[in-house]
């Protein structure tokens, strides 16, 4: 059976050939703990430090800032928990927006189960924040923010710049949950006033179940996670070192290839696009201008549409963010920005997708949603 066009990025990537030749060796000869000093465990420990400094390089940190978790939800936990419990005599107020991941939005809920206060900013119609808005919320007690740099939906891109300048002078803690950005924006904490950034593997083209917490040097925050004192004691547990190389070796990959793969996706996702675009009933979701590369976010506002999503057997798309367990409930970012409609379609390009498969993917997009149409107009009649 042939397999459908892959065009669900967002949700994950498949692990880049390069990234599975750097591993394999961890995974048998070189199989040792980081933590051990004997040889096997010395040449454990050299590649995850070799991989910590591309990771760093990134996203321009310095090695030493950058703490191994098992993904952006860990790392998003440690950040948003951490930091709230270090500065809690400070203060118990928290901003967030609420088109956030999950795993922020629910670290804030619990947190308010633990006696802080949460302010959820909703964004403008094209899912960008109003940093008047922003403003204005901030309180002599406000001590974190978290708002993420690209949406894992709808993929605009927020100005953590400005937002940082913003946050910095007030003494706000400023978390950013970067797992939909490396590889498709430039990140650059030399020059962005950020204090704590989520990043994982899996979202560029490395393996799961790896990701990493950036910790501004001199930031104190409280471990979740205790036994053994890990990574500095911010993160105990031992060192997956195939995973961590890995995630060096993506990273490293997104470093040197990104310029180039990103105007070529662009050209792709602007192809999907002029394909598509004419057909009635279809809106785009979020900023155009302000957005990565491979995303397309698509609103039908024709009725009957539910079983849609089902009948696009020849591509592999989300109807929602599939980090949501699976759920069909609407999205709460395209409730945010008053994304009305009867069924959503989240279409995301990436590094290993062709130009033939952007012309195939429009012939049976084109072709489902016009059936649709016709079933909807006949229903209305």
């Amino acid at each position: 059976m042939r397999l459908p066009i892959y065009l669900d990025n967002a949700a994950t990537t498949c692990v880049d050939p390069r990234v599975v030749e750097k591993m394999l060796p961890f995974l048998s000869e070189e199989y040792g703990n980081p933590a051990s000093s004997h040889a096997y465990g010395l040449a454990a420990r050299r590649a995850v430090e070799e991989a910590r400094e591309e990771v760093a390089l990134l996203i321009g940190a310095e090695d030493r800032e950058i703490v191994w978790t098992s993904g952006a939800t860990e790392s998003n936990n440690l950040a948003i928990k951490g930091a709230a419990a270090a500065r809690k005599s400070r203060g118990r107020h928290l901003i967030t927006l609420q088109t956030e991941h999950k795993a922020v939005l629910d670290t804030m809920r619990e947190l308010e189960r633990e006696g802080f206060e949460v302010t959820c900013l909703a964004p403008e119609a094209n899912g960008l924040v109003d940093l008047a808005k922003l403003e204005s919320a901030l309180r002599p007690d406000t001590v974190l923010a978290s708002i993420m740099l690209v949406n894992n939906e709808i993929g605009v891109i927020q100005d953590v710049a400005a937002i940082g300048a913003l946050l910095k002078p007030r003494g706000v803690i400023f978390h950013v949950d970067a797992a939909q950005a490396t590889g498709k924006v430039a990140i650059d904490l030399t020059q962005i006033p950020v204090d704590l950034m989520s990043l994982t593997s899996h979202k560029t083209y490395g393996p799961k179940g790896i990701g990493a917490l950036y910790v501004r040097r001199g930031l104190q925050i409280e471990a979740q996670m205790h036994g053994g004192g890990h990574e500095r004691g911010m993160r105990s547990g031992t060192l997956a070192a195939h995973q961590i190389v890995g995630m060096g070796e993506a990273f490293r990959l997104a470093r040197s290839d990104m310029h180039d793969e990103v105007v070529r996706i662009a050209k792709l996702r602007d192809r999907l696009w002029d394909g598509l675009k004419d057909l009635p009933g279809l809106k785009l979701n979020g900023d155009m201008h302000q957005r990565i590369a491979g995303n397309l976010n698509l609103t039908l506002t024709f009725q009957n549409c539910d079983s849609l999503v089902a009948s696009l057997t020849e591509v592999a798309i989300s109807s929602a963010s599939a980090c949501s367990s699976g759920s069909s409930s609407p999205s709460h970012v395209l409730q945010a920005i008053g994304a009305d409609g009867a069924a959503s379609l989240r279409i995301t390009v990436g590094r290993f997708n062709t130009a033939d498969e952007i012309e195939h993917a429009i012939a049976h997009l084109r072709g489902k949603i016009e059936a649709c149409q016709g079933r909807s107009t006949r229903a209305a009649a």
